[in-house]
């Protein structure tokens, strides 16, 4: 059994305790910006990931039912042309002995298709601070190599546990919503507790006597990938080259953000690119909260279609995921290489 309710201020935290604090009950720490939570010691490069602990990864995986699979990832060329600027995946094969053996090589960029933005993606911008206190110069300048917010400590801690699908898209088909996925439609907290009731999920924290619980891994639907495949290569990549780029995602709502904060979510996702409604209609961006102030993971363009079949198949949004970022030292950023079972 897990243990006792967190107190706050016994830092650093454990994180086999039963409950968390909420977000407004957290306090503010000494040499920490407004809203953080860098609760799990000075050196660590985690953050929630830390929820993930035997016992809860023993407990996800109950979930395993009728071992059904589905990929989490994108295939490495979709997009085929990313937003934002990024770059083209490229495959090359090379021959090592003509018609005999060969290899094959891999032009990318990790932000470009499926991915985990790390914690040296994007800082805590009034303070430009990354998690944990971690500042640019200590992984540039030459420094690329250093173990701080490198991505390739997820995978040496392990990222398996429990997944929770919020199928907002199947909801909105079934109340007649309409909405394109490549503008900045935004799925607000309400909406999502309406999902959670269509599911017969209650999407309060289980200290709150919700269905969720800590170290639970959020993941969000909205049909970007249903969408995308809708579309003709021209038309997709027309909306990639925009300027500005507008995609639906999560809105950013003080609701949004407590609600987020208080489940103590390991890691979120979502099949959209930015997760979040993009661009930002508020003064802030909701990965400054999950990265740089809490140190959740934050998926973008995870497949979720197959995902979805299962669980309204089986009547069941919850299962098993386990997920293989790269163990590249210095890494911002990873495919997911995950898949989810049920």
């Amino acid at each position: 059994m897990f243990g006792k309710a967190q107190d706050p201020t016994s830092l650093p935290w454990n994180p086999d305790n039963t409950s968390f604090p909420l977000r407004k009950n957290c306090g503010h720490q000494p040499g920490q910006p407004d809203g953080a939570c860098w609760v799990w010691g000075k050196d660590d490069y985690c953050g929630r990931l830390n929820l993930l602990t035997p016992t809860r990864v023993k407990e996800a995986a109950s979930e395993i039912k009728t071992g059904e699979s589905a990929p989490l990832d994108l295939p490495s060329d979709v997009p085929a042309q990313p937003a934002f600027g990024r770059e083209v995946f490229h495959h090359e094969i090379k021959p090592l002995h003509e018609g005999r053996a060969y290899d094959d090589i891999y032009h990318m960029n990790t932000q470009s298709g499926t991915q985990w933005d790390g914690f040296r993606h994007v800082a805590h911008q009034p303070t430009a601070t990354f998690y944990n206190n971690t500042n640019h110069t200590e992984f540039t300048n030459g420094n690329e190599k250093s173990h701080k917010c490198s991505v390739h400590l997820w995978r040496e801690h392990g990222f398996t546990g429990r997944g929770v699908l919020l199928d907002y898209k199947a909801y909105a088909e079934s109340k007649g919503i309409n909405y394109d996925t490549a503008t900045p439609h935004a799925i607000s907290y309400n909406d999502l507790v309406e999902v959670g009731k269509s599911q017969g999920l209650d999407i309060r924290p289980s200290s709150q006597g919700g269905d969720i619980k800590p170290g639970d891994i959020l993941f969000v639907r909205s049909g970007w990938v249903k969408d995308y495949y809708a579309r003709t290569a021209e038309q997709n990549a027309e909306l990639a080259n925009r300027e500005h780029g507008t995609w639906t995602g999560v809105k950013q709502q003080p609701e949004m953000i407590d609600w987020l904060h208080d489940c103590y979510f390991s890691a979120v996702g979502g099949d959209a690119p930015a997760f979040e409604r993009w661009p930002t209609a508020e003064q802030y961006m909701l990965h400054e909260y999950l990265l740089a102030l809490w140190g959740v993971p934050i998926g973008e363009m995870v497949d979720l279609e197959k995902v979805s079949e299962l669980a309204k198949k089986h009547k069941r949004y919850t299962f098993f995921v386990t997920s293989a970022p790269f163990r590249t030292v210095g890494g911002v950023a990873s495919w997911l290489n995950a898949t989810a079972i049920f």
